[in-house]
């Protein structure tokens, strides 16, 4: 029995001595997967910082009016909301498109569309004010936003904006007695098509009408914008590019200006109605 006990010992050993080895390497495994998935998060984590997208930074217009009567407060306040509404979907746009587009996508599809919207928000804000009070001027400076990019990879970069009309294309317009038919010539991008104004409206009192003529010219001036911008972009952005980046912010801009026509009618004869209908836009490829 004396010799048959350090053979049993040893066995005992090299049994210990194996499972020891055995749980060592799983740890070790485990150890490896761990590190592994931990650098995976950590790369992951990374590169979402790396790709986000920043946030929008507008001016604040509240603290540059002047009183509000009380007769317009409720339609500035509402419209006050909406400047805040603009910013906040701007900013979910920028969440949603990160990485789409060339360099000046963020300008043109976003920041861009984004100060239209608030030139035309501002302008009704104004125009409230302007009722029963002194209308307030230079609040157009405010509608300008900027990026305030945390990343690297938000598809910023600064466009060169749509030029204007010249002042041969402002002239032609205005013989047309504000026909807004389309002006632009044909592109491989296609042309920009907008209902008539001028033709829809009642007698213009005399007193209206070097306003109303104004904002007809005005009409013909952003549809030619438009068309230029729509053959500055070809190939830009996604399936909905045109119609976020020029069509709406078109609609937008046309709509503040209509209102504009309607209001000078309404100050001496009957308002027109139903001219926002006339506001929307369309694309003929």
């Amino acid at each position: 029995m004396s010799r048959a006990l350090p053979k049993y010992n040893k066995r005992r050993v090299l049994m210990i001595g194996g499972t020891a080895a055995v749980v060592l390497s799983g740890a070790v495994i485990a150890g490896n997967a761990l590190a592994g998935e931990t650098s995976k998060s950590s790369t992951n984590a990374t590169t979402k910082a790396a790709t986000s997208p920043g946030t929008v930074n507008c001016p604040a217009v509240a603290p540059s009016l002047p009183a509000i009567p009380a007769s317009a407060q409720a339609e500035v306040t509402r419209n006050l909301t909406l400047l805040d509404t603009q910013i906040a979907e701007a900013n979910k746009r920028l969440v949603d498109t990160v990485g789409q587009g060339g360099p000046n996508f963020v300008q043109n599809a976003i920041l861009g569309p984004l100060k239209d919207k608030r030139v035309a928000t501002i302008n009704r804000i104004a125009t409230a004010i302007g009722r029963t009070a002194a209308k307030p001027t230079g609040l157009d400076s405010l509608a300008t936003c900027t990026l305030n990019a945390n990343g690297v990879n938000a598809g910023g970069g600064t466009a060169t904006a749509a030029p204007s009309a010249t002042a041969t294309q402002q002239a032609g317009n205005t013989g047309n007695t504000g026909a807004t038919g389309n002006t632009g010539s044909t592109t491989a991008a296609g042309t920009i098509t907008c209902p008539d104004v001028a033709s829809k409206l009642p007698a213009i009192p005399a007193s209206a009408q070097a306003e109303v003529t104004r904002n007809l010219t005005l009409l013909n001036t952003q549809i030619t914008e438009a068309n230029t911008r729509l053959a500055n972009t070809v190939g830009q952005g996604g399936p909905n590019f045109v119609q976020n980046a020029i069509l709406g912010p078109l609609a937008d801009k046309r709509k503040s200006t209509i209102d504009r026509i309607a209001i000078s009618i309404g100050r001496t004869a009957a308002k027109p109605t139903g001219l926002d209908s006339l506001a929307t836009c369309t694309l003929n490829k």
